[in-house]
């Protein structure tokens, strides 16, 4: 797991059938990387949140369909 701060919104008007639905953001981690992860909590834009990243992302999203997503925001950290 990773910490990073949601600086953005991705929209996307076309994707992959099993993403329909998901809501985009771009985050960018400690290390200054920046990355695209699903929001599946509600997080906003400034707030600090934890991501999973790799195969673990298929258990985060309670599926047992295999979705092609890299990271997903698992939590807000409150300061």
């Amino acid at each position: 797991m990773r910490i990073g701060k949601v600086i953005g919104n991705v929209i996307s008007t076309k994707k992959h059938q099993t993403l329909i639905g998901c809501k985009f953001m771009r985050v960018e981690l400690e290390s200054k990387e920046k990355i695209v992860a699903v929001d599946q909590i509600g997080a906003g834009i400034g707030e600090r949140v934890i991501i999973t990243e790799g195969h673990n992302t298929v258990y985060a999203m309670n599926s047992n369909t295999k979705q092609p997503i890299d990271a997903i925001i698992i939590g807000i950290v409150d300061e």
